[in-house]
């Protein structure tokens, strides 16, 4: 029996409700994250049943979207298979159907998709005000890949509306980081942390399943790896510099998990062996 079915079946018992729960009560009322019991469980996907990712769940980026990345996103490299999401980096060869002659634009200029992978994000289903936020999963650590589990903002445009990087992942290093706007339109001021996965001495490191958590509420973001801090940015210090006073990390963030290739920051995938794989046995929030 998979672990939230059981939380939840006990849950039934103490509350004398019926084991017959629908996979939208699974959001289940007065669970409890195991290391503290202020905690209480609001949202989950266990990604327990086959197929395509829960439709009310999450919704998919499609096309190039960000940092000159060389995927094409699409749902079908996304699938829950035996309890786990998983996004599955590709390399392919096919016609840009956005392609345009002589464009400028990184999106239309390129006459060839490269690669495929999905994008994942829970805006317009799920949001949430401060809060546990916990994922765990295995990542592909070899070149040229670009595993993430973030947030942004529902109101405002990048960077305003304000970016919390849970995990992330290239070159080597785990990034945690906290990004919100300056006073210069699509320019972010960022409190980045690093990791080199080496440090964690530990030869199997990338092999095996961690847990990503952030803890936010509103003094403060601290973003963690399997219990260990990585970074804390105090809410004092995130209001836009825009001059509207606005503070992005005290309104809803929704979710995305994606697996990018390449790109700004993600380097060469050149000698990368495809398909590549970002595992997720589950997601959860929290909240007091």
């Amino acid at each position: 029996m998979n672990r939230l079915l059981l939380l939840l079946l006990l849950s039934a018992v103490s509350y004398g409700l019926s084991p017959a729960l629908n996979r939208t009560s699974m959001t289940a009322r007065n669970q409890v994250a195991p290391s503290d019991t202020v905690w209480k469980l609001v949202w989950a996907d266990e990604f327990t049943v086959d197929g395509p990712p829960d439709p009310t769940n999450w919704t998919f980026e499609k096309g190039f979207v960000r940092n000159h990345e060389r995927q094409w996103y699409q749902p079908d490299n996304a699938r829950c298979r035996s309890g786990m999401l998983v996004i599955e980096g590709r390399r392919e060869s096919r016609p840009n159907p956005n392609y345009q002659a002589g464009s400028t634009n990184w999106k239309t200029s390129r006459p060839t998709i490269e690669y495929t992978s999905s994008s994942l994000k829970t805006a317009g289903l799920h949001s949430w005000q401060y809060g546990r936020f916990e994922m765990r999963g295995r990542i592909d650590t070899r070149p040229g890949l670009w595993p993430a589990f973030w947030t942004l903002g529902v109101a405002g445009e990048w960077p305003a509306n304000g970016e919390i990087d849970i995990m992330e992942y290239y070159r080597k290093m785990l990034l945690a980081n906290v990004a919100w706007g300056t006073d210069k339109r699509y320019t972010a001021k960022w409190r980045t942390a690093t990791r080199a996965i080496e440090s964690f001495d530990d030869p199997n490191w990338s092999k095996k399943f961690h847990v990503w958590r952030m803890d936010w509420d509103q003094t403060a973001i601290s973003l963690y790896v399997d219990d260990q801090l990585l970074n804390r940015v105090e809410l004092t210090e995130t209001i836009n510099g825009d001059g509207t006073n606005v503070n992005p990390f005290h309104q809803p963030h929704y979710l995305l998990l994606n697996l990018a290739i390449g790109g700004d920051n993600g380097g060469d995938p050149a000698l990368t062996t495809f398909p590549s794989r970002f595992e997720v046995d589950y997601v959860r929030v929290y909240q007091r």
